[in-house]
C-alpha cells in the first residue's frame, strides 16, 4: 500500500467514524497503525473500563474474542464490533465452560475465581472475576475455610498462593506467548544489559519467577 493509498483508508475510517458515533478501543499488543487511529489504547482491564463508561452508539474492538465478549456484557444497548472473529487467545481457549462445570461438579461449594482472560461461557460459571492487578485482593477475601478453584492460569494462580499462603486448585492453563519466556532467553538478555531491572508478569511461569538475577 502506498503513502497515498494508506492516507486515504484513514480518512475513510476517521469518516465512518463520526458518521456512526463510534469509538477505537485497541489493545497495547495491537500494531502502530491501529494504535494510531485508536481513542483509547490499554490492557484487558483498561478497556474494559473504557467500554462501560463511553457514550459512543458503536464500539469497534480491535482485540481478541474475549476483550470484545467483555465489552458486549458491559454495553447491552450498544453494537460492539470486532474485525477479526478469529482473533483469540491460547489462554482463553484453554477451558471451556463445559469443562468448568465439570469440574466444579468435583468440588461442590467450592468457590470459582476466573482471570478476566476468559470466555463469556466461563465467566458465566464463576463467583469472581479478577485481572492480574486485584487478583491477591480478591483472594484474600474469600473466607478462610472456603475451597478456591483458580483458572485458567496456573501461573498467575500459583503467584496468587505464594503471596497469600491460600491453598488453591489451579486450572492448568497458560498463555503461550508468556510459557515461551524462559530462562535462557532473560539470562541472555541480562548478559547484553547487566544494569537493566527485572519485570516480570504473574502469567510467566514458574521457573522465571525463581531466577537468581
Amino acid at each position: 500500500m502506498t503513502e497515498t493509498e494508506k492516507q486515504s483508508l484513514i480518512q475513510d475510517i476517521l469518516k465512518l467514524k463520526k458518521e456512526r458515533q463510534a469509538v477505537i478501543l485497541a489493545h497495547n499488543y495491537q500494531r502502530g497503525e491501529l494504535q494510531d487511529l485508536a481513542d483509547y489504547i490499554g490492557d484487558s482491564l483498561g478497556l474494559s473500563q473504557q467500554a462501560a463508561k463511553t457514550d459512543a452508539d458503536v464500539i469497534v474492538f480491535c482485540g481478541v474474542h474475549f476483550m470484545a465478549e467483555t465489552a458486549a456484557i458491559m454495553n447491552p444497548d450498544k453494537l460492539v464490533l470486532i474485525p477479526d472473529k478469529e482473533a483469540g487467545c491460547s489462554l482463553a481457549s484453554m477451558i471451556s465452560g463445559e469443562s468448568l462445570r465439570r469440574w466444579k461438579a468435583e468440588h461442590p461449594g467450592a468457590v470459582v475465581v476466573s482471570y478476566i482472560n476468559c470466555t463469556a461461557d466461563v465467566k458465566a460459571e464463576s463467583d469472581y472475576i479478577c485481572t492480574s492487578t486485584n487478583a491477591l485482593k480478591i483472594i484474600e477475601a474469600i473466607p478462610p475455610d472456603r475451597e478456591i478453584l483458580f483458572a485458567p492460569d496456573q501461573f498467575l494462580g500459583t503467584f496468587v498462593q505464594k503471596k497469600t499462603g491460600r491453598k488453591m486448585h489451579l486450572w492448568p492453563g497458560y498463555c503461550h506467548v508468556h510459557n515461551r519466556i524462559n530462562t535462557d532467553k532473560i539470562k541472555s538478555l541480562k548478559n547484553e544489559h547487566p544494569e537493566a531491572k527485572f519485570v516480570m508478569h504473574p502469567e510467566c511461569g514458574c521457573l522465571t519467577s525463581c531466577m537468581p538475577l
